[in-house]
């Protein structure tokens, strides 16, 4: 735990510059307004009309880097991130932004801006680990120095877990509690409809292709291949490590459930590789059910 000295260093950066004279990317813009108002529905004829203003509430856009990064942050900006990180807070969150509009910007004007480093906070506890709250306030300018706009932007600067965290249950209700009994069995069910025989999964309360409630159960062999998969990079999701490869599996019985791909690479998954049917205990109280490829098809001897 950081001791007050440690919160004295932080708070000395209380008032500094965060950035100096950033200046957007590209003037105010006709595609970015049209690209933001069918993004969200707002059809306000005073962002199309023959003299059309940008939406208040794009002020942020003009201040971001885009993929090619962030602006660039002053040294002061730096080293308080660099001290948070020697103190274990190495995860990052935003949490919340406020912005007060003093007057509507309009095609080709150039925004520019300076930030400075409003508050840090004490330590605090949260749900996602202890950190500080860092709450930065951007003043947003026009070339000839009129202010427009100003944002307070604030993130968590946080000490992740230690240990990863439980992998999210599965919601089981009176519909489909019998296919996770199945999955506890090491069995894999899949519905079969008594009055047509067809197979569904996931589990209904009612048969797609005829509508009968009545239904009863088929143990899938396990045999299936590949139908659609996608590799997960971004955004880490807790619990999960990516990389890792997401599958649509079609079994040989002819429905097609999610799972996983394990025991090789996630670069080498392919659409019709031939795969098999595993159990995996996550925990004391989590099964699933995954696949893993065949020998044939370069799975593990």
């Amino acid at each position: 735990m950081p001791d007050d000295s440690h919160e004295a260093r932080l708070k000395a950066y209380e008032g500094l510059p965060a950035t100096v004279a950033g200046l957007a990317k590209d003037p105010v813009n006709a595609p970015m307004i049209r690209h933001w108002c069918e993004a969200l529905g707002d059809t306000n004829p005073a962002y199309t009309g023959p003299d059309p203003i940008a939406p208040p509430t794009m002020l942020q856009v003009w201040t971001m880097g885009g993929l090619s990064g962030h602006p660039p942050r002053t040294d002061a900006y730096e080293q308080l991130l660099a001290l948070l990180d020697e103190s274990g807070c190495t995860a990052v969150v935003a949490t919340d932004s406020e912005q007060e509009y003093v007057r509507p910007l309009r095609l080709g004007e150039r925004v520019t801006f300076d930030s400075v480093i409003e508050s840090v906070s004490p330590r605090k506890s949260t749900k996602l680990g202890a950190g500080h709250f860092v709450t930065t306030r951007t003043e947003l300018r026009v070339q000839s120095g009129e202010l427009v706009g100003t944002h307070r932007f604030r993130i968590l600067k946080y000490a992740p877990p230690q240990r990863l965290p439980d992998r999210p249950r599965p919601v089981i209700n009176r519909d489909n509690s019998p296919f996770w009994e199945g999955v506890r069995s090491h069995r894999l069910l899949l519905q079969r409809c008594t009055a047509c025989t067809a197979l569904r999964f996931p589990w209904l309360p009612g048969c797609a292709d005829c509508g009968s409630p009545d239904w009863d159960t088929l143990e899938a062999s396990g045999e299936g291949t590949v139908y659609s998969y996608v590799v997960m990079h971004h955004p880490p999701f807790p619990a999960f490590d990516p990389p890792y490869a997401v599958a649509l599996v079609e079994l040989a019985e002819g429905v097609r459930l999610v799972s996983n791909v394990i025991g090789v690479p996630c670069d080498k998954v392919r659409i019709g590789m031939p795969v098999t049917l595993e159990f995996r205990a996550y925990d004391d109280e989590l099964t699933l059910p995954v696949f893993r490829p065949q020998e044939s098809a370069g799975g593990p001897a």
